[in-house]
């Protein structure tokens, strides 16, 4: 059955991308300032040919745009404009998974990617240079649901950074323990697949049989195998589930330090993030 995102796509809506904006003001400041989430918007009525994009983008962005086509097998739509993107921005429709995506996207540039997938929420940045110059453009992903994603092209704008401003202390939500590290459900798209089942109710599954039911609040959780204990209890707050870092090795995950950030690794399927401390 397609999803509710399908749904959307084939009636001409593309659905919120959260905490993208959020994205690219944190991990690519001089590219754009942190927005609201991109409001809904219309994929273009007419499908260009593949591999082609629009006229306004700069060769470099053209032509990487046309190899991220090539590998997404997409189409071209238009972008979210709360996305505030460059005018030579390029955006693909594509019916595959962000997991599925990214190793195929970096392994057709090669040495022109800088560095690996930087990844916050929902969605993924990778920093592209052309053959023996420097960082020039952007590939981000933005899964739209389990089997499609959202995918963006676009350069590196010369704006300095947004100056820092303070911003209010956050109340943690009721239930985590202050110091220790956790990741939201969303966080985990590509390796975990988080389902609510309502009253508080989560279940958590891999792609290569892991399987876990928790309750927020609660420590005790029910495995395939039968009940486990998790080291601290699941939260909330209120849209999206808070899981200990530390409970993700009862699904069978491993855990890695990358830098900054961690990779998490569920059976084949890995992603980079970095953990929610209170």
């Amino acid at each position: 059955m397609r999803s509710t995102s399908a749904a959307a796509a084939r009636s001409g809506r593309l659905p919120r991308a959260a905490g993208t904006l959020t994205l690219l003001g944190a991990l690519l400041a001089p590219v754009t300032s942190a927005q609201t989430a991109p409001p809904q918007t219309t994929p273009a009525q007419t499908t260009p040919a593949k591999g082609s994009v629009s006229a306004a983008t700069d060769r470099a962005v053209s032509a990487l745009a046309i190899e991220v086509s090539g590998v997404a097998k997409g189409r071209i739509v238009g972008c979210p404009a709360a996305l505030k993107l460059s005018a030579n921005a390029v955006c693909v429709y594509s019916q595959s998974a962000a997991g599925t995506l990214r190793p195929l996207v970096k392994g057709r540039l090669g040495a022109r990617a800088a560095g690996d997938w930087k990844s916050s929420g929902k969605s993924s940045v990778l920093l592209a240079a052309p053959a023996g110059g420097k960082a020039s453009a952007f590939v981000l992903l933005n899964p739209m649901s389990d089997t499609e994603t959202l995918v963006v092209v676009d350069t590196l704008k010369a704006a300095p950074a947004p100056a820092a401003s303070a911003a209010p202390k956050a109340t943690p939500p009721a239930g985590v323990v202050r110091g220790q590290p956790y990741v939201l459900g969303s966080d985990l798209v590509g390796v975990v697949k988080v389902t609510s089942l309502g009253g508080g109710k989560y279940r958590l599954s891999t792609d290569d049989d892991g399987l876990l039911t928790v309750t927020v609040g609660a420590k005790s959780a029910q495995a395939a195998g039968g009940a486990v204990e998790l080291p601290l209890a699941p939260a909330t707050d209120g849209r999206n589930l808070i899981f200990p870092l530390a409970g993700l090795r009862a699904l069978g995950c491993t855990v890695t330090p990358a830098g900054s950030n961690l990779t998490v690794a569920c059976g084949p399927d890995s992603v980079g993030l970095k953990p929610i401390v209170f």
